[in-house]
């Protein structure tokens, strides 16, 4: 099995709709892995403290903004989210010429979470990852089993002005900024010869491994990839795809828009089998600073059996208890080495509840249709509600602390009627 994993998407003035910025990932992992959706408020930190990521601890920093993440639940990380300063993440595993097999250090699922709670616009997250590269490196298996899957990491991240593509080759990287449009990456590198920031020893590495001569056009992609692998050539064919799925609603993208695309399966970005799509976000980001962001997630797998529940970022946000895996602490298997000797039981609330209700989607037709009907209807009913906060703000910001756990309560009532 070739591991081909995650698609994400981004869309600015004038491909989306109004003046708006819309954001997408779906998150393909192992199939029986457990994605939970959960809220960090921002906090202040000692001048010497540390934070824990998955395998080793870092320097921590004065300050972390409020992040809401979509993650692996057995990993400190995340596959994909946002801050209160409406800047979005989304990572893809991506293997080249370098090799990806190396000591423990950072994921790239860390550094999604790290770039979202130290940095308020996308350039500074670019900025903020690449530091983290440097000091510490990339690392570790990216899987809760001892296969170790590893890989190196590509980046789309957003904010209410721009985007940015910043793909990795283990310290070395190189970055494009995406103003206006509409953009995708997949399991492949796709900086070509538009570098708008890179690693100062960038060049001179992939001049000194003679994957370059020094004298023709830098084209990173050409540069830092193998000429084909299993792994490229089927994420060529998502990238090929999601592109087209793009191009077909290029001034039009909309956050529904997006979300049909999450859940096309013909494609290959709704991902089944061994590999599948185990969680989806959708986001919303108005241009104008004046009106609040609204991050969409499912918490569960397959987004054509599930439901994108909003979330806003509001003073005394609320913890998202329904879709907070258990803590293990310090017993935790991915804590004690040698790690992953067994897999503990991570599924949150709505995860069980969902799984029941997929497996009788699939057995009874008639009746799964029912319900599929049902869960969008809920949907879509809740996404005419953003509709007002995303045209006039929040007037009433206690209304929102528990706007996600609301719509899971409404989620699981149609899951309690089958």
């Amino acid at each position: 099995m070739f591991p081909s994993s995650c698609d994400t998407f981004v869309a600015l003035p004038p491909s989306s709709e109004g003046q708006r910025v819309i954001f997408g990932k779906n998150s393909d992992r192992p199939c029986d892995e457990v994605q939970e959706v959960v809220y960090f408020p921002a906090r202040d930190y000692g001048p010497e403290e540390k934070v824990e990521c998955t395998y080793i601890q870092i320097e921590q920093v004065a300050h972390t903004y409020a992040v809401v993440l979509s993650k692996p639940a057995w990993l400190w990380g995340a596959e994909m989210g946002a801050n209160e300063h409406q800047v979005c993440i989304g990572n893809e595993a991506v293997w080249g010429r370098e090799s990806a097999d190396g000591e423990e250090a950072l994921l790239g699922m860390d550094l999604v979470r790290l770039g979202l709670e130290r940095a308020d616009t996308a350039e500074k997250a670019v900025d903020v990852i690449a530091a983290l590269l440097e000091k510490y490196g990339q690392g570790g298996s990216c899987m809760e089993d001892q296969s170790e899957f590893t890989y190196h990491n590509s980046f789309l991240i957003s904010d209410r002005k721009e985007a940015w593509v910043l793909e990795t080759s283990g310290k070395y990287w190189a970055a494009e900024r995406v103003e206006e449009g509409y953009r995708n990456i997949s399991n492949q590198y796709g900086i070509t010869t538009k570098i708008n920031k890179e690693h100062p020893g960038m060049r001179e590495y992939a001049q000194s491994k003679g994957w370059w001569d020094g004298k023709s056009e830098f084209n990173f992609a050409t540069v830092y990839s193998f000429l084909t692998t299993a792994r490229i050539e089927s994420a060529g064919t998502r990238y090929c795809e999601g592109k087209s799925l793009l191009e077909k609603r290029n001034g039009h993208i909309t956050a529904e828009a997006m979300m049909d695309i999450l859940r096309d399966k013909d494609s290959g970005i709704n991902m089944e089998g061994l590999f599948m799509t185990t969680g989806s976000m959708v986001s919303v980001v108005p241009t104008t600073s004046a009106l609040p962001g609204v991050h969409y997630f499912t918490g569960t797998p397959d987004p054509e059996r599930s439901v994108f529940k909003p979330f806003v970022f509001v003073k005394n946000a609320r913890e998202l208890k329904e879709t907070s895996s258990p803590s293990f602490g310090p017993d935790d298997p991915v804590k004690k080495k040698p790690r992953f000797q067994s897999k503990p039981d991570r599924k949150h609330p709505l995860f069980v509840k969902h799984e029941v209700t997929a497996a009788i989607i699939e057995s009874y037709k008639e009746k799964g249709q029912k319900i599929t009907e049902n869960l969008r209807q809920l949907e879509k009913e809740t996404m005419k509600k953003m509709e007002n906060i995303l045209a006039v703000g929040v007037q009433q910001p206690d209304d929102y602390v528990n706007l996600f756990s609301e719509c899971v309560q409404e989620e699981l009532s149609v899951y309690g009627k089958t």
